[in-house]
């Protein structure tokens, strides 16, 4: 073993977080590119709505199995491999001649973000001492803000600049040079580390839950465009057939004292089960509002990708003032919190949604100051305590795979929210994408957020007590010093 020097772990840590950055860029990065793909490649309705969910639930699928693998295999090694086929993924995506290649593509990008991004906290965690993480959580939590704020705003400069000549494809050409940059930093300055005791991978698990949650999804986005066969009701009749079996899955698992991708022993618990819903509920909101939003700005009132991007911003400032305000505030307040900003998000996108019915075509970037000002702030409030209120209950040894399970229901929400709301959205336009019926579609699409949004709120009312999250919170400052040394299965 070796000890890095401070030097070196600044210089790790820079890594991983801007590999963090670069995955959640080019989360939000693409919504302002989709008419200019639309376009270009004459991509449908379907192909737009895979472009963002594909990405999400590819990512789903492998957070889990990602992390044992790294904890297994080495993480330093995983990381590489992620960064290594994210980079090639973002590679081709920006040489795709096809909507089908370019989804194709998108959701190899998310495959390999879910073997790389769970490497950045358990490579954190085997560096720095448990008093010296909350300094680098906080900076992992700018990182998150910042790439809320550049990705719409980076997108929007690269396509309507055209930079380089190559109109959309920048956004994913970008990486290319990044990627580079990552994998030289990670094989110089990452040391490589492992779990002592990792526990064995359950590919079964993994592919049970997946195939449940996609016989759900794909009707939801192929359906309209196939005219609605039989066979697609049937797929979404099997759903919970696959997931009742991925439960009863896990169970036998545990009973055989082997590792389950997901305790069942967790769903007892009923805050914890209900911070599962708020996290489902407000992705799923935030995901679906903002794919519409953007091509309404742009295909139906001919915004650039810029002003399209400028227009979001508020949200994504509104959204680092409440994270700002909310960190202080958790142990005070807990779930109060929750509910606060569950109510904030709704009421912020139902005032966006008056403002888009009065201004109809007259609509300006200023009109959405307030509203998203007002839904950012909600997010922010929700978003930051959620983790230590949801978790406030659940035992000490079962908190890395509950984080998990929130982190996927986080991705599989998002995925869900730009299925359903597509089902609306284009719907209502079919063929027409004249501003007026443009207009509607969103008018009525736009209400499936603020629904996510008051589901989020009702399940917020059952999360863990506030005396609960104080008690956690207390014993994790009282527990602190004992945890394990860092750098501990590190190898020079």
């Amino acid at each position: 073993m070796a000890r890095l020097h401070a030097g070196n772990r600044i210089v790790a840590v820079s890594v991983l977080l801007f590999a963090s950055f670069m995955d959640l860029l080019d989360n939000t990065i693409v919504n302002v590119a989709l008419p200019a793909i639309e376009q270009e490649l004459g991509a449908s309705p379907a192909q737009l709505e895979w472009l963002v969910s594909g990405y999400l639930l590819a990512f789903a699928a492998l957070l889990v199995t990602g992390g044992r693998l790294g904890d297994i295999l080495g993480r330093r090694l995983v990381f590489i491999v992620g960064v290594v086929g994210f980079t090639a993924a973002s590679m081709l995506a920006g040489l795709a001649t096809s909507g089908d290649a370019l989804v194709s593509l998108r959701v190899v990008q998310g495959a390999f973000a879910g073997v790389m991004v769970p490497q950045v906290l358990s490579i954190i965690q085997a560096l720095f001492q448990p008093r010296e993480r909350a300094a680098v959580y906080g900076i992992a939590g700018a990182v998150t803000g910042l790439a809320a704020v550049a990705g719409p705003l980076v997108g929007g400069a690269l396509i309507t600049s055209d930079a380089f000549g190559i109109g959309w494809r920048s956004i994913f050409l970008i990486n290319v040079p990044i990627g580079i940059l990552l994998l030289v930093g990670a094989l110089l300055f990452i040391p490589e580390t492992r779990s002592e005791q990792a526990p064995r991978l359950d590919v079964l698990g993994v592919v049970l839950a997946m195939s449940g949650v996609l016989a759900l999804v794909y009707p939801l986005v192929e359906g309209r465009q196939l005219d609605w066969p039989w066979w697609m009701f049937a797929l979404m009749a099997l759903s919970p057939i696959l997931l009742a079996l991925f439960v009863w899955h896990q169970c036998r698992r545990a009973a055989a004292s082997r590792a389950p991708l997901l305790p069942m022993s967790l769903f007892r618990d009923r805050g914890f089960s209900a911070g599962l819903v708020v996290q489902l509920a407000f992705q799923a909101g935030v995901a679906s509002y903002f794919l519409i939003l953007t091509i309404y700005l742009q295909s139906g009132l001919g915004y650039t990708a810029w002003d399209a991007g400028l227009s979001i911003l508020p949200f994504s400032l509104g959204a680092i003032l409440g994270s700002g305000v909310s960190v202080p505030l958790t142990a005070k307040f807990g779930k109060l919190l929750v509910l606060a900003g569950s109510i904030l998000q709704g009421a912020g996108v139902a005032w966006s949604i008056a403002v888009v019915s009065d201004r109809g075509d007259a609509l300006t970037i200023s009109d959405f100051i307030l509203p998203l000002g007002l839904a950012g702030i909600g997010l922010g409030l929700l978003v930051v305590p959620l983790l230590d209120v949801a978790l406030a209950t659940v035992p000490v040894d079962n908190a890395g795979s509950a984080s998990g399970a929130l982190s996927t229901f986080q991705q599989v929400g998002a995925g869900l929210g730009v299925a359903v709301v597509g089902v609306v959205f284009f719907g209502i336009i079919g063929t027409s994408f004249d501003s007026a019926t443009m207009r509607d579609a969103f008018l009525t699409a736009a209400w499936v957020a603020v629904t996510a949004a008051a589901i989020a709120a009702v399940a917020s009312l059952l999360l863990p007590s506030i005396a609960a999250v104080r008690t956690r919170a207390a014993l994790q400052v009282h527990d602190a010093p004992d945890q394990q040394e860092p750098l501990k299965g590190m190898t020079s």
